[in-house]
């Protein structure tokens, strides 16, 4: 067992521990941190099993699959808060899942490899095109804050119309560049699915594979070379018992969250509060630290293997992903289950937002980076998140 398994083990076991906290009301604080610390390690899981699902499928179906589950963790969180009516932290996570990814996981990238690399290189077209689609969702979560705050309306009825237009809109967009990424332009995004270290016996396999192949295969490649005939039965097999033992720990992961999310999110209002933090700054910025531990896991090592391409795609979806179909699907949710959450968020959300986007943009159009830019990309988020802090909302 590696080292880090062994560290997501012994977290693992603060999971029956936070379940008999509950049970036997040992107290709020230790359920809240019991139940936080046991998300972090099935949050990691639930991204790896994503990936190796990815690898193993191919480019269409686990692009989509990472699509899908790259950011289960929060909405599982932000749904179990809509649920018991915390609307106001579930729009504030919005934001702060956005801001996040675009700032704090990007800066972590870019300085964790600018350190190694003294510069590293991306395809500019990724960080372009997935830019250009962030900055449309960003124009259209403003737009119903914009139109309440440069009018008279107050009509709750136009507020919440307002917002599932644009939802369903967003919604749509998200699927075209699903299409657009997927299919029509996917050679755009030619940047692999996963990133794995071979294993001794997978080098001595590669090598055996290499006298029938031009090079040997990486990760990218996998789907193809499980079709070829040089491979034979036993490659399959293999790659089929991988699939399902992943499949498992999808499920298994994705359903432990869940229950670790009630009892989280049920003590989370009082224990805030008791260390005097606004519903705005929870929302903002403890969540998505909490919640995207595995993508501060999973960009960092990229970089630091100077894989800036697969990084910079990682980090411009996982925005992407909140903007264009997490936050939608959470005002569509909220209607129908009588939470009404709105796109209606705090003026100075859309502004963090909207700095996000432009700096974030600025610094990755070039298709360099290097510590420094990491460094300013920290440095933003860490004066949005005093900025946060401090906000009376």
């Amino acid at each position: 067992m590696t080292f880090k398994n062994l560290i997501l083990v012994i977290l693992l076991a603060f999971m029956p521990i936070a379940f008999i906290a509950d049970r036997m009301e040992w107290g709020d604080t230790v359920v809240f941190t019991t139940s936080a610390i046991a998300i972090i390690p099935l949050s990691i899981w639930l991204s790896t099993a994503t990936e190796k699902i990815a690898v193993v499928t191919g480019s269409s179906i686990g692009g989509l699959v990472n699509a899908v589950f790259c950011n289960a963790t929060a909405l599982i969180i932000a749904l179990t808060a809509l649920r018991k009516g915390l609307v106001d932290i579930v729009e504030a996570s919005v934001t702060g899942s956005i801001v996040s990814a675009l700032l704090l996981l990007l800066g972590l990238a870019m300085l964790a490899g600018g350190l190694r690399y003294k510069e590293q290189e991306f395809k500019p077209i990724i960080a372009q095109v997935n830019g250009s689609s962030m900055t449309l969702a960003v124009v259209s979560l403003a737009m119903p804050t914009a139109v309440i705050a440069t009018s008279n309306l107050v009509d709750e009825t136009a507020i919440r119309d307002i917002s599932v237009i644009v939802s369903t809109i967003l919604i749509v967009v998200y699927g075209l560049t699903l299409i657009f990424s997927l299919g029509t332009h996917s050679y755009l995004y030619d940047v692999g699915l996963a990133d794995e270290e071979p294993s001794e016996k997978e080098s001595i396999e590669r090598k055996k594979i290499s006298k029938f192949t031009p090079q040997p295969p990486n990760s990218g490649e996998l789907a193809n070379l499980q079709s070829s005939s040089e491979l034979g039965d036993i490659e399959g097999v293999s790659a089929s018992s991988s699939l399902w033992i992943w499949i498992g720990v999808l499920l298994a992961s994705t359903i432990a969250i869940a229950f670790l999310s009630e009892l989280f999110v049920g003590v989370i209002v009082p224990e805030t509060e008791r260390l005097g933090l606004t519903p705005l700054f929870t929302g903002v910025i403890f969540l998505p630290l909490l919640s995207d531990v595995s993508g501060y896991v999973t960009v960092v090592r990229l970089a630091l293997k100077n894989k800036m391409d697969l990084t910079v795609s990682t980090v411009t979806g996982d925005s992407l992903l909140v903007a264009l179909f997490m936050a939608p699907v959470l005002v569509l949710v909220g209607q129908a289950i009588g939470q009404p959450m709105t796109l209606n968020f705090n003026p100075f959300e859309v502004v963090a937002i909207a700095i996000s986007v432009t700096v974030a943009n600025l610094i990755s159009f070039r298709g360099r980076s290097n510590w420094l830019d990491g460094t300013l990309l920290l440095a933003v988020y860490l004066v949005l998140g005093v900025a946060f802090y401090y906000h009376p909302a």
